[in-house]
């Protein structure tokens, strides 16, 4: 496959995704539920594939069901169904695994998996329940800042592939990541700082050097999000973290940049 057909089938699958996302966030809160959470579930499914790959063996199963459960419960909680109390219980219901894993006799590295079982859910089922609390204020379903950040995110990762593929001469991080440049990452921040003037002119919500500092935070955070997915595919020796989103890879391909930024962008709300 030629380039540029790669790129249409890269740019297709693109505006499908972002178009059922976009979709979702703005029909109401349980269309952003029903796929935000599946996108939880899949890409916890995924991350859990991949190290069983190298023979690891976390509990896949307990694991995404405990994702779920913290993606369920943190929605009720925001969304003012549940008392903040009942998080609590995703600490009791996550130590389980230590009873699967006494009683496994075949499991030759226990603690390796168990291990890797807790970073299937911190990794990635934590960030995706924590857009909970950005997508709700004082119960009420608002949207804004959520696409915002959604559509900053997508138009930093856009400008920084088109920029580093025309103007990319300086490895950003070539041990990891040898098609980065620094080149590329100027050119995405240059379009998210633009995208983050946009949210403030359509969306409001946050002033205007709020969102240009969500902007910031989401190339820096974003960009070692995609550092961090390319170094675990690395240490996997895998391309790409699965094929089911066409020219883009996996689900943690896709949402490499917003599992890591979220976090951040979480705390920096609540410091407002």
């Amino acid at each position: 496959m030629n380039k540029f057909s790669e790129l249409k089938r890269r740019l297709f699958s693109a505006f499908i995704g972002a178009a059922v996302i976009i979709f979702s966030i703005l029909w109401n809160e349980w269309s952003y539920f029903l796929i935000f959470f599946s996108i939880c579930i899949l890409a916890q499914w995924e991350f859990y594939r991949l190290v069983r790959m190298q023979d690891y063996l976390p509990l896949r199963f307990l694991g995404v069901f405990i994702g779920g459960i913290l993606f369920i419960l943190t929605f009720l909680i925001e969304r003012g169904d549940l008392d903040g109390k009942y998080l609590l219980i995703i600490f009791p219901l996550a130590s389980i695994v230590f009873v699967f894993k006494l009683y496994k006799k075949k499991d030759q590295n226990p603690f390796v998996n168990i291990a890797l079982y807790y970073l299937g859910i911190t990794y990635v089922a934590m960030p995706f329940s924590l857009i909970n609390v950005i997508v709700f204020d004082s119960g009420d379903y608002a949207y804004e800042i959520l696409l915002g950040l959604m559509l900053i995110i997508w138009s930093s990762d856009t400008g920084a592939y088109f920029a580093g593929t025309a103007f990319g001469k300086t490895k950003l991080f070539e041990r990891i990541s040898p098609k980065k440049s620094w080149e590329g990452s100027i050119g995405g921040t240059l379009v998210a700082l633009v995208f983050a003037y946009l949210a403030m002119i359509y969306f409001g919500q946050l002033s205007l050097f709020e969102w240009l500092s969500v902007a910031v935070i989401v190339v820096v955070a974003g960009t070692y999000g995609d550092l961090v997915e390319s170094h675990f595919k690395r240490t996997m020796s895998i391309k790409d973290s699965g094929n089911v989103i066409p020219g883009h890879g996996g689900f943690l391909d896709r949402f490499d940049s917003l599992i890591l930024t979220v976090p951040f962008i979480v705390i920096f709300l609540k410091l407002l």
